[in-house]
């Protein structure tokens, strides 16, 4: 599969950015080019999602064999990898399974775990989104009308909607493949498919006011990643980067830049 890809900057090293679900390469478009000063940054769009293909496999180690075959496509040996939510987990899946292949590794806002539950928290999304009769929406007002009985949040639901295109009918339709992202979300909610250990560094960055990383999440985080680092964006939820974009790019930056200490940690 050939994942749409946009490119920021013509010098330094590679940077991969990966987007979470519903999500699309768009959504980073200030990262990319704040981040296109120091690295060549590529920012992806994962399969079912912006302008990649669709697809009716849907799976953290399919992901990230895309991922891979992203890199050999563009002469990439090796990159700097930034994943956010769903696309932490691809992030892992890949430095997992092809661990010579990353550089350093920053996870946003999720950890190597499986999200349990019998209804996830994007269940009510879900249904909001497959609830909304698009081929009857006659402008992006009214689709937001009716996915507000779904979904309060203002800026989520803009957030939801910027998935929703319009031909030069006037037809409307979605862009990610809803249907099959619906029927893959519990295997979404998993933890990545692999047994592998990343010794390289890794920073992931938690919102204290999310519970995607949380203290029960330390052991087996450090089992697949012994070199660690957790550090925690105060004032943000789990859509930190767009919350509080200048820190959490202070973050990134500060941590691929500097020298490697080679010694495990896990800090809150």
């Amino acid at each position: 599969m050939k994942l749409n890809f946009r490119r920021n900057g013509e010098t330094g090293e590679p940077l991969l950015i990966l987007h979470g679900l519903f999500g699309s390469l768009s959504n980073w478009a200030w990262h990319s080019r704040k981040l296109a000063d120091h690295y060549t940054v590529y920012a992806l769009d994962l399969r079912n999602h912006g302008g990649s293909p669709h697809d009716d496999a849907m799976s953290y180690p399919v992901m990230a064999q895309d991922v891979l075959a992203f890199m050999e496509d563009q002469g990439l040996e090796s990159a700097h990898v930034l994943g956010h939510s769903m696309g932490g987990k691809v992030a892992m899946q890949l430095a997992m399974d092809h661990p010579g292949r990353i550089r350093r590794l920053v996870i946003a806002d999720i950890a190597p775990v499986k999200y349990g539950g019998e209804r996830g928290e994007h269940d009510e999304i879900f249904d909001g989104m497959c609830a909304l009769d698009v081929e009857a929406l006659t402008s992006r007002s009214q689709a937001e009308q009716q996915l507000a009985s779904w979904v309060e949040d203002e800026v989520v639901r803009q957030f939801l909607l910027s998935n929703l295109t319009r031909d030069s009918e006037g037809n409307y339709s979605w862009r990610i493949n809803l249907p099959v992202l619906r029927d893959s979300y519990p295997a979404l909610r998993d933890k990545p498919e692999s047994d592998g250990v990343f010794d390289g560094d890794v920073l992931f960055i938690r919102g204290d006011l999310s519970d995607y990383i949380n203290t029960s999440h330390r052991d087996e985080t450090l089992r697949h990643f012994p070199r660690a680092t957790i550090k925690t964006l105060m004032q943000a939820g789990h859509w930190l980067h767009a919350e509080k974009p200048e820190t959490f790019n202070r973050l990134v930056l500060d941590f691929l830049s500097e020298n490697s200490s080679g010694k495990p940690q896990a800090s809150s």
